[in-house]
Formats: C-alpha cells, structure tokens, sequence
C-alpha cells in the first residue's frame, strides 16, 4: 500500500495544531484571569491557522509569497487584538509566538522529518505547564552567573578556535588551544556539579552535598561541612558526607583523565575506583549511624567559569608544566615523586591536568605515581582542614578516614 505523504504530513498537522490549541485552552483555564475576556482564538481557531498555513505553504512552497501573506495577515489581526490588551495593560505576545509555530508547522513536516516537528510539540507543552517552576527558577538565579556563562561560551566558542594550534611559547611543550581547551573542559566539569549544587539540589542535606561537592571541589566542600560540623557538634551525617565528598573525588580525577590522556586513565582506574569504594562504604555505615533528623548544608561558593578563576587556572596550569617539565629534566623520577607530594598540598587539579597532556623525560608509570602521590596528599591536607575547622573532638572520624584514603593512595604509588 502506498502511503500518500501529503495526506499523512496534512493529517498530522491538524493533530498537532489541535493538540496545541488544546493545550492552550488549559493554559488559559489554569493562567488566565477571570476577568479576561478577550482571548485570540481557541482550539478550532488554532486548528485552522494550522490548516492555512499547510495550505499556503502547498500553494507556492519556492518562493513562499502566499505562505508570507497569510502570515503578514495574521500578524495584523493579532496587532489589533493587542493593541486591546495593551490598553488593560497586558504586553505578553506568548500566545502570538505560538500561533506562528502552529502556522509553520505544516511547512516544518513537510521540509524536516517526524521527529522535529513532534520534539516541538512537545516543547510546547512542557514550556506552558511549566510556568510556576519557571517563575521560581527565574527568581533564584543570579544573572551575575549567567553573564559569566556567556563570557565563557564567547571565549570558548569564539576565541579558542582562533587560538594556535602548534606550540609557540617556548619551554611549554602545549600550543596556546590546548591549554585554553584543558581549562574550558576542567571548568565545565566544576559548573556543572556547581550547578547541580546551587540550583537543582540545594539544601538537600548534608549527605547529598558531600556527593555533589566531591564532584565540584572535594576541598572547598571539606572546609564548609567541617564548619558546619563545629556548630553542631559531633555528627555521623556530617563525617559521612565529608567522607563521601573525597571518595567522588576519586572518580573525578578518573574522568578527567580519560578526556586527556586514556592510557594514563587506565593505569590510575583500578586503584582509585577502590579508593573510593572503600571510602564510600566507610562513609555509608556512619550514614546509617548518622542522626535522623535531617540537617541544611548551606553550601556556598564561587562560580568556577568566572573569568579570573579562569585565567588563575591557566597561569597555574601553565606554571606547573613548566615547573614539572624542570623537576623530571633536572631530577628525574625522584624529584617528581617530591614535587608530587607538594603540589597535592594545594590545589591539585592544574598539576594533574599537566601530568595528563605535558610531556616528559620520565616514564608513563612514573606519571601514574605523581598523580597517586598528588591525591594521596591532597587528602591528607583536606584531613588537616578538617581537624581545624572543625574541631578535632567533632572531626576526628571523618579527618581520620580521609587520612587513611589519603596514605593508601601514596602507598600504592610506592608498591605497584
């Protein structure tokens, strides 16, 4: 049986201008004001601009005068009924946005496939029930953010295509697009689980930050519960969560070293995956202790696509190949180790990401080693930051267990 393609994408047109129109009607029950008399059409009125605009598209579908037309006419009925509405004070144009999708939805199942023009539809459904989650959403955001955002986007999609690609400053053996591309990829994995934090989950209890935090900043969220913890007191919750938070730590430097360097990835799977199973289960029975009164994180911190977070990254990215690339040519694989162990008293992301693309007079197992030993005494700073902030009464547990982590990771450097 042969299927007529006009009949079917006319068929499905009025479905989805019926539908939409339907939808309308809801939103105009749910949102409109009793008072509102006045309304543009309803779902046979939006059937029917459907159907126009199929048939005007039919029409002359080269160069579209028709089609153009009937839009130009609908555009005027709409000014006039605006106009109206302008008059009670009421600007919005959602309902004029619409019509012109309905309008064009004839034009857009004949030109593009099903999918499209169904993943439409279902946009606009979603975007009109989701009015109240919208407005709240709207009010919670710091546009501040969002600026910064788009500068970033603007640096990345922009700027660093036009960056060079062969390597030109001397004594770095990375080309200006490698080092910018490095730090967009690091930061984009910091704002998401920034994100995630701030706006999907926040104030979730003290648990599910520790998780989401290990995802952003194992330390930053280290320092914040071991200050919460000094308020409360002693509690399971809190030393699991910060437990937790070194523990996704594992997994993240994993991530990040299979986008740069999968080989390397390899070699540091197997030990950090059961780093952070051991810590996970040490942090899940002090869970099960934990209080069952639930607890506000109140987790707060800077935005990481900021641009002079940003530029700090690169200058430290860029320092510590050139420092790394000094120490393995001057010192060899012993210097590295020493290097290793510094460094991961600070911030060790910049290190890793130039153990990752840099390279080196040493060997790729020596390489593994300084990324063990980095996140081994990373650790066992964070247990420090615990005991401090804390209170070593009211942090002892979770500065313990972070210490541990941290001691097994540059152990197994020393034994593989």
């Amino acid at each position: 049986m042969i299927v007529n393609h006009t009949l079917v994408e006319f068929i499905l047109t009025v479905s989805f201008s019926f539908l939409i129109g339907l939808e309308i009607k809801a939103y105009r029950i749910q949102f409109g004001k009793n008072s509102e008399k006045e309304f543009f059409g309803t779902t046979r009125t939006f059937s029917f601009i459907g159907i126009v605009g199929f048939i005007f598209y039919k029409i002359e579908p080269i160069h579209l005068s028709v089609f153009i037309a009937g839009l130009v006419g609908l555009s005027i009925l709409y000014s006039i009924f605006y106009m109206e509405k302008v008059k009670d004070k009421k600007f919005s144009i959602l309902l004029y946005l619409v019509m012109l999708i309905i309008y064009s939805m004839g034009a857009i199942l004949t030109i593009y496939p099903l999918w499209f023009g169904a993943l439409i539809f279902v946009f606009i459904v979603f975007i009109l029930n989701s009015k109240n989650i919208i407005y709240k959403f709207s009010l919670q955001i710091n546009t501040y953010e969002f600026e910064t955002l788009g500068k970033m986007v603007l640096l990345s999609a922009v700027v660093l295509p036009l960056l060079p690609k062969t390597n030109i400053i001397p004594f770095i053996p990375l080309s200006p697009f490698k080092i910018w591309l490095a730090v967009v990829v690091i930061s984009a994995i910091s704002y998401g689980g920034y994100l995630v934090e701030k706006y999907l989950m926040p104030s979730k209890g003290l648990f599910l930050t520790g998780i989401i935090g290990g995802t952003y900043s194992s330390t930053a969220t280290t320092v914040v519960l071991s200050r919460k913890l000094k308020q409360m007191g002693k509690n399971n919750t809190a030393n699991a969560a910060i437990i937790a938070s070194t523990s996704v730590m594992f997994i993240r430097l994993i991530v990040v070293a299979f986008i740069f360097n999968p080989s390397i990835a390899k070699s540091i799977s197997i030990p950090f995956i059961l780093l952070c199973a051991v810590g996970f289960g040490i942090s899940l029975i002090y869970l099960k202790k934990g209080e069952k009164k639930s607890v506000q994180s109140d987790f707060v911190d800077k935005n990481p696509l900021e641009l002079g977070t940003a530029f700090l990254f690169a200058f430290l990215f860029v320092a510590m190949i050139m420092l790394t690339h000094f120490i393995t040519t001057k010192y060899g694989s012993n210097g590295l180790e020493m290097f290793s162990f510094v460094v991961g008293l600070t911030d060790i992301d910049p290190f890793i990401l130039s153990i990752l693309t840099g390279k080196y007079a040493v060997t790729q197992n020596e390489l593994v080693n300084a990324i063990l030993i980095a996140a081994g005494s990373n650790n066992l700073i964070k247990a420090i930051y615990a005991l401090y902030f804390g209170g070593v009464k009211n942090s002892y547990i979770s500065a313990f267990w972070i210490f541990v982590l941290g001691f097994a990771s540059i152990a197994w450097s020393f034994v593989v």
